[in-house]
């Protein structure tokens, strides 16, 4: 999928939207903002956090070749990445135009049958993302404890007890005390199965907090 939208859809819209976001003659020269509309493309499709994300491209060949790096070349530091999602994308529609666009041109090209792609790097309630900020909250959290007990279903038990609240503020306290149980008191954060979805879920409580 990659490989063909790479081929058969034209990118070069995005330059023209993120134009005014960019000064041309001042400064040091920005990372290509295809580039980095590529990197949140991506994070969409597969739902990482950016520093999964990054660590990701460093070593899958078809996500060097979807962002048109050379094997050898290195990759962004995540934070360019977070900095670019916060403040070149001020306009939280943007970032939806942008994607949708690509979809609309993905769809039209027979490469997407659906559009199955859903815009979470705002994790906004878009017109790509029906779902609210506590929604998010909910599947991700859910997603982490699904990979906890898929390695030990004992350590269910030693979770915090799920929020019962209907707001975002409850739900943010219960993703902050699981994380830290996760992190501290669990000894299988550092599994690669567990540290997807738990800094996935970490970036998103941080932004909602934000």
């Amino acid at each position: 999928m990659l490989r063909q939208i790479n081929e058969l859809v034209d990118f070069s819209f995005v330059y023209d939207e993120l134009k005014a976001n960019y000064c041309l003659d001042n400064g040091r020269n920005a990372i290509d903002p295809l580039r980095m509309f590529k990197y949140l493309l991506l994070k969409a499709i597969f739902e990482l956090s950016d520093v999964d994300l990054v660590e990701r491209s460093r070593y899958d060949m078809s996500f060097k070749y979807f962002l048109q790096m050379a094997p050898e070349e290195s990759v962004i530091d995540p934070s360019s990445l977070t900095k670019f999602r916060k403040l070149r994308l001020k306009d939280l529609n943007l970032l939806d135009m942008l994607i949708g666009k690509t979809v609309e041109l993905a769809l039209a090209q027979g490469i997407l049958k659906s559009t199955s792609i859903i815009v979470d790097a705002t994790h906004t309630k878009a017109r790509y993302n029906q779902k609210s900020p506590r929604e998010i909250l909910l599947e991700r959290s859910r997603k982490l404890r699904k990979a906890i007990y898929s390695i030990d279903e004992s350590l269910k038990t030693k979770l915090p007890a799920k929020n019962i609240m209907d707001t975002l503020e409850a739900e943010i306290d219960y993703c902050q005390k699981l994380i830290e149980v996760t992190e501290t008191g669990l000894g299988i954060a550092q599994l690669p199965k567990i540290t997807e979805p738990l800094n996935l879920l970490k970036e998103t409580v941080e932004d909602d907090v934000e």
